[in-house]
């Protein structure tokens, strides 16, 4: 017969040493024994290492249904006719005129890169982006075009 011990203090060792909580701990049923002998935290180590004291893993709720039903909640609503506000009410006003200044800047850039432009010109059509003179890319074409032609007659 097998004396039964009370193996709380190895349980809370253990998940001390491990860093979970206690009740994930679980023992090998066959080899009680060698861990009332355990004594030391590396006794416990090898213990965990030879597999005598196991860890559960943890069991959460999964979220793939939640996630499905958000997708199909974003995507309704979005088609032509179900479309409600202004075109500002569902873009703002910030967000396009950064986008509009990011491009800009973007041609800006490349054409200076290319020599098209310099500096000093480049400085002044940069500055009008900033101060959102310039209305679009075309608009911007047509200055830097303007320039160009001034500069060389």
């Amino acid at each position: 017969m097998q004396v039964v011990v009370n193996l709380k203090a190895k349980k809370r060792l253990a998940s001390r040493i491990t860093g979970v909580g206690v009740h994930r701990i679980r023992f090998d049923v066959d080899h009680l024994d060698d861990v009332a002998d355990a004594i030391t935290r590396e006794n416990i180590r090898s213990l965990i290492t030879a597999n005598t004291i196991k860890i559960k893993s943890i069991v959460g709720t999964s979220r793939g249904r939640a996630h499905t039903k958000k997708a199909q909640k974003n995507k309704r609503g979005t088609t032509q006719g179900s479309k409600q506000g202004r075109k500002g009410a569902r873009v703002g006003k910030k967000e396009v005129y950064v986008a509009k200044v990011r491009s800009l800047r973007r041609l800006l850039k490349i054409a200076k890169d290319r020599k098209n432009l310099t500096n000093p010109e480049f400085w002044t059509l940069y500055k009008k982006v900033g101060g959102n003179t310039i209305r679009n890319k075309a608009h911007l074409r047509t200055l830097m075009e303007e320039m160009i032609s001034k500069r060389t007659t």
